[in-house]
Formats: C-alpha cells, structure tokens, sequence
C-alpha cells in the first residue's frame, strides 16, 4: 500500500507542475479525460502502418515510430505548455504521402522522407522565430470561432462516416447507411448512451459511453476478442534515419512542391485544431492562446523526431475534444495521453477492441459540443458572415481542415474591404491569403492517385 506522505508528494508535484486548483480540475478527472482522449485516438497506432504501409514502408516499424512520436508530442505538451492537446502523426498528412507523392507522383517513399524531415526542420524554425504564435495571434475572432465550429461539424462528419450512418454515393457525394449492417448498431447504440448521459450531466459521459460500447460490441461478437494479451513493439531500424539518409534528392525541383505543401498543411492544420480545441476548453483569454508559443514547440519538435523515427508530420489531434469535453483542463490529461501509448506498445492486441463504431459516437457528440462557437460570430455582418460560414462548410465538405481555413482567409479580406473596413485587416491576413492562393495552386498542380 502507498505510503499517505508519498501520496502527498505527488499530489503536491502534480499541483505545482500542471496548476490543477488554479484550473479548477482535479488528479481524477485529468487522467479520466487523458483516458477517453487516448481511447478516441487509439485508432492511429493501426490506420497510420495500414496507411504507409500501402506506400512501401515496413507496417512494424512505422507502428513504433507513430506510438513514439505520439509519446514525444503529448509529453511535450504536457510540460511546457501544460495543454490538455495531445500530438500524434497527422491522419491528412499521412494520405497525402502515400496516395498523392508515392503513388501518384511516383517517388520512393525514402525520397518522400527526406521531403518530411525538411519540411519539419523548416517548421521548428518558424516556431522558433515565433513567426506562428504571430500568425495565429492576427487571426480575427470569428474567424476562430469558426474554426472551432468547422472542427467540430468535420470530427462529427468523421465519426458519422466511421460508424457506418454515411457512406459514400456515387450520385449524391453521401448517403445514408444501411441499418441491415450489425455494427452500425453498436455505433447507434454509443450515440444513445453518451447523448443519454450527457443530458443527465453523469461525469465521464463520453467515457463511460466509449466503455459501455466496446463491452457490447465483445459480448455480441460484432467486435472480435484480441488473440493476444502482450506484444513487444516491433524495431524501427527499416525506417529510423531514412528521410535524412535521403537528404541529396533534396536536388530535384520537384520535391520542394512536396516540401511545400507538407509544411503549409502542417501549419494550418495544427493552428486550425489548437484554437478550436482552445475554444473548447475555455484557454483563450482576449482572442489569444496564452503559451501558445511553448504549445506550437511542442508540436515542432514532436514532427521533427518523428521524422527521424520514420513517420509522417504529426499534429494536433481534434479527438483532444473527447477529453476537454469530460473535464480536462491542464497538461495532465496529455501526459496521461503519453504514459497510455507507452503501455500501448506492449498491449497493442488489446486496442483492436477501439474500433471505428466505438469512437464514433464520442466524435459525434464532441462535434455537437463544438459546435456551439457559432452562437458568438456577427452574423449580421455579412462581410463576417460569409468567411465564418465558408471556413465551417469547407471543413467537412473537402474533408480537410485546411481547406476550411483557406476558404475564409481567402474572402475575408476581400469582404472587409468592401465593407468599408480595410483598417481593421491586420497585414498579415494579406500574407496569408497569397500564401493560399499559392497553396490551392500547388494542390492543384501537383497529380493525384
């Protein structure tokens, strides 16, 4: 049995590094918010080998590299900006390495690295020189507000597609799923049980909802038992140190469009998510993030070793939402994140029970959560309106965060302007609405799988 005073010790080094009575938490609700953040994001540790595996990289390596860098990111986080964000490799990021770069543009994966370990050497700079901080402090607040909401309507779009309720059509984009598919009942029955109690106010809804659907889904049979308990995590010699083995290609012109683009996506997408999810949990002070500096170091530092490691740029992950909306408020709910992929990569059998019905219905419910940053945009402002609407239909409808972003940076300055408000634009909103246009541009230029 713990000895009391040794207790007291931890509590009062938790209190001092992670400011839990200031934030108005507790010890138990961060690890139960870290708990349901890593259950919601689990998932990665099998879709990102399955994902690179596809472009000819080693599928064990890269389920090391994805857990490490997972490690690395949230630990990060935890400690310097004491968020409740965990980092993982980048669900976009990774699709666009196999499908559009090695399979559609026909260069090896080795080469494909070296552009990611560039791209990420480039984005530790930025952060360094504080030239994000700077970039996400110039937003405009309804701008923001819409990011939240786009996030939360895309995370929401995500989990309706996971559970089996949309799937995809060839004559209308999407339709209804079939009610004859038995798992898209277990994924009907989680949106019940969470809305259920969440509307009762029980804590630790999400989590309890996540819990009960998993049980259902092994008592049924739905979801199969794991055939194993322990399993050593695989080596990372096939893909360690690759992308910078590679840097000589960094010579072919075309490559540095692939640089391009792994560095703007990154950026955006992680901006984009570290204010929705800042929204969420009520860090914003005054329309800025405060610590956001240490927040985007993190991040920086965790792409750059993943790199190294053999995985493409991580981010920000929208499934913190899961977690912030149970509670957690500080940098121990993503420290609980890391420890919970450590132990990961020992029991990795047993997280084949997280599958996509069981997260769903937490992704959808957060979604509703999220959603409630519209009610503070200036609707009756048309020059506003339009950029905010824009920014939250792009989201879910190009399935891709960034997208999203681009539509609204793209027509607010335009729209202030004509509006008669050209002295309220911050320079920067110039800058960056050329730098989307050369970003649509790339996107476009560059071949598709």
């Amino acid at each position: 049995m713990e000895n009391p005073s040794s207790m007291e010790t931890n509590k009062g080094f938790l209190e001092r590094t992670f400011h839990l009575t200031e934030q108005k938490t507790t010890v138990r609700r961060e690890l139960l918010a870290g708990l349901t953040t890593f259950v919601s994001m689990a998932y990665i540790l099998f879709v990102n080998p399955s994902i690179l595996g596809a472009a000819g990289m080693d599928k064990g390596a890269v389920f090391t590299a994805t857990a490490l860098s997972a490690i690395l990111g949230s630990a990060l986080m935890a400690f310097l900006a004491n968020y409740p964000i965990a980092i993982a490799p980048g669900l976009g990021d990774n699709a666009f390495f196999t499908f559009s770069v090695v399979l559609g543009m026909g260069i090896s994966w080795q080469k494909a690295m070296a552009g990611v370990f560039v791209a990420s050497v480039l984005f530790t700079i930025l952060s360094f020189l504080k030239v994000r901080e700077i970039v996400i402090d110039a937003i405009p607040k309804d701008l923001k507000l819409a990011m939240a909401a786009g996030i939360g309507i895309f995370i929401a779009f995500v989990g309706l597609q996971g559970g089996g309720l949309v799937v995809g059509s060839k004559t209308s984009l999407v339709e209804i799923g079939s009610l004859t598919v038995p798992t898209t009942w277990l994924t009907i029955f989680g949106i019940f049980v969470i809305a259920i109690l969440m509307a009762k106010k029980v804590p630790g809804s999400i989590f309890i909802g996540l819990v009960s659907t998993a049980a259902v889904g092994l008592i049924t049979g739905l979801i199969k038992m794991p055939s194993s308990i322990i399993s050593l995590a695989p080596s990372m010699k096939p893909t360690f140190g690759v992308g910078i083995a590679e840097l000589p290609t960094m010579v072919d012109p075309q490559m540095w469009a692939v640089v391009l683009i792994f560095l703007l996506v990154a950026f955006f997408d992680t901006a984009g998510t570290l204010i929705g999810l800042a929204q969420q949990a009520g860090i914003m002070k005054n329309n800025k993030m405060p610590r956001i500096g240490k927040a985007l170091m993190a991040d920086s530092i965790s792409m750059l070793g993943g790199s190294v490691m053999g995985t493409t740029p991580t981010a920000a992950y929208v499934e913190s939402s899961a977690g912030i909306a149970i509670g957690g408020k500080t940098g121990l709910t993503s420290l609980t994140v890391a420890v919970l992929f450590a132990f990961s990569m020992l029991f990795s059998p047993l997280l084949t029970v997280v599958t996509n019905q069981v997260t769903a219905p937490a992704l959808i419910v957060v979604g509703v959560l999220m959603v409630s940053a519209l009610r503070e945009i200036e609707w009756d402002k048309f020059e506003i309106a339009m950029p905010a609407f824009l920014t939250v239909v792009g989201m879910p409808l190009t399935y891709n965060i960034s997208y999203g972003i681009a539509f609204g940076f793209l027509t607010y300055p335009i729209l202030m302007v004509a509006a008669g408000r050209r002295k309220e634009i911050n320079y920067i909103m110039w800058i960056m609405m050329i730098v989307f246009i050369v970003l649509l541009y790339v996107l476009n230029i560059v071949p598709k799988s």
